[in-house]
């Protein structure tokens, strides 16, 4: 019986300590995606946002998907190793997004607002041209922040 409930406290002791690691973990940010700095230069000056990077297949299908909300000062930015012209659409994005499609080097060659979508068919958002890469921010965030087709953007 002795040895029961020696085993049991250690099993205790072992979940406890776990328990404590993870939550560390979690308040240190491991296990969210890092941030990168993206600086966009505009007419006014530079604008800087905070960026996930989507460089993966999953990642370009996942994008936003079921998030509830999108801090102000962040957004999510694709990049593509070859020109596309795929559309993206909000299936399963629970919030309004604005997008800028831009070069290989970081110009902005069009600006879209997006809906949400839960329920098929959801709209797919073209953007007309050819496209290295996209950033995702909340609906209006290019607008209220100056930013401009011709602008150009890089990571910092």
């Amino acid at each position: 019986m002795v040895r029961l409930a020696a085993f049991l406290l250690a099993i205790v002791l072992v979940v406890a300590a776990l328990g404590h690691v993870l939550l560390g973990q979690r308040a240190q940010g491991i296990g969210t995606p890092p941030l990168h700095e993206l600086v966009i230069e505009t007419a006014k000056g530079p604008v800087v946002l905070k960026v996930e990077i989507a460089s993966t297949p999953e990642a370009w299908q996942r994008g936003l998907m079921f998030r509830e909300s999108l801090p102000e000062d962040q957004g999510m930015l694709f990049l593509f190793p070859q020109a596309t012209g795929s559309p993206f659409w909000m299936k399963n994005t629970l919030i309004p997004l604005s997008i800028a499609f831009a070069d290989q080097n970081g110009k902005i060659l069009r600006i879209l607002d997006m809906e949400p979508c839960s329920k098929d068919p959801c709209p797919s958002y073209h953007p007309g041209v050819a496209y290295r890469q996209a950033l995702e921010v909340n609906q209006g965030w290019f607008r209220r922040h100056g930013v401009k087709e011709g602008d150009r953007w890089r990571l910092k």
